[in-house]
């Protein structure tokens, strides 16, 4: 009997069970560690969240291209608008031309003319102002109406107003500073109608035409003065106007 339970006993089956858990496979033995499971899920974390990430990315580039316009506006639109305004701004700056400071030309005369050196003896007398017992080369043209009324003065041309001023010898005056280089002056004004800064264009009113002490005799007139820049400079207003007709 005792031979019997010792043979009994070698033939049981823990052993063989023993040897079953040592042929175990390495992945059994791997994912038996305790730190497997944390590591596997914080990997598969940071992929969902990196994968989060480039999506969001590509969603603001979509946004910000198709629905914001950015490169649109940037490097196609943008660079087309903002030269089309400064070539249409240079070519209308350029092609717009001088106009008489009044509504009508016809409507007034050149009471004093432009004192020009070229002109006839006649002429140069008759643009001669005598103002306390002296004689001064008028550097302008005066403008007045037949019957000595009032009339509106305009712009002769678009630009910034630059000056605005009252002179007791000269009276209220007006400058108007222009794209082209020139400088458009009036004075003997009255009811002066832009101040200092102003942009106008060209035909807008700015004053109505009045009397200073320079030109006493002159009555109601407009004084109208053409320079070369602020002090540059005066020309014949005319012959930019004659000019201009042609």
């Amino acid at each position: 009997m005792n031979d019997q339970n010792k043979g009994f006993q070698k033939e049981e089956a823990p052993k063989t069970a023993q040897g079953a858990q040592g042929v175990t496979s390495p992945w059994k033995r791997l994912l038996a560690k305790k730190w497997v499971f944390p590591a596997t899920y914080m990997a598969a974390a940071a992929i969902i969240l990196t994968l989060m990430w480039v999506y969001q990315d590509t969603g603001k580039k979509i946004v910000s291209q198709d629905e914001l316009g950015i490169k649109v506006s940037s490097n196609e639109k943008g660079t087309d608008s903002s030269k089309a305004p400064d070539n249409s701004m240079a070519v209308s700056a350029h092609a717009e031309t001088m106009q008489w400071p009044v509504k009508d030309k016809t409507q007034v005369t050149v009471s004093i003319p432009f004192y020009d050196t070229s002109a006839t003896n006649e002429v140069k007398q008759a643009a001669m102002i005598q103002y306390n017992d002296q004689l001064t080369p008028h550097t302008a043209v005066d403008l007045k109406t037949k019957d000595g009324a009032a009339f509106d003065v305009l712009a002769a041309l678009s630009g910034k107003v630059t000056a605005v001023d009252q002179s007791p010898v000269v009276g209220s005056l007006v400058e108007i500073t222009h794209t082209n280089g020139l400088v458009t002056v009036y004075q003997s004004l009255a009811d002066v109608k832009v101040i200092k800064g102003a942009d106008v264009k060209k035909g807008d009113v700015i004053a109505k035409a009045g009397r200073n002490d320079f030109e006493k005799e002159d009555g109601v007139h407009l004084h109208f003065e053409v320079r070369q820049g602020i002090d540059g400079a005066a020309v014949n207003p005319e012959t930019i106007l004659n000019e201009k007709q042609q």
